[in-house]
């Protein structure tokens, strides 16, 4: 799993590449609560990931509560493929995230 991260004013956008399994979701869900102390909102771009375990799914959940919770930011996530898209529907947190088919409509909800 690779991260791009660009800081914004409001946000930082992470380019995700890769898979987020159990393998790598330990060090996604670190590497994202480091950001969280910023009090800014989190994008990810999940074009280039294309497949996500259920270990990944609650690494990202807990970074999106700590973001909610702590510092009243969201985690918004864009370009999802569409298995992932369907995983996510599949077990039923699709409704939780803020889903943006593109970038620019992601920024601008920030």
């Amino acid at each position: 799993m690779e991260f791009v991260i660009t800081e914004y004013k409001r946000c930082f956008v992470i380019k995700a590449d890769g898979r987020i399994d159990s393998t790598s979701a330990q060090e996604v869900e670190k590497r994202l609560m480091e950001l969280t102390n910023s009090e800014k909102s989190i994008i990810i771009d999940m074009q280039a990931v294309n497949f996500v375990s259920s270990a990944g799914w609650w690494a990202i959940i807990r970074v999106q509560k700590e973001l909610k919770n702590k510092h009243k930011a969201d985690l918004v996530l864009v370009n999802l493929q569409e298995n992932v898209r369907d995983s996510m529907d599949l077990i039923g947190i699709l409704p939780y995230f803020t889903v943006y088919e593109e970038m620019i409509d992601a920024i601008a909800s920030i």
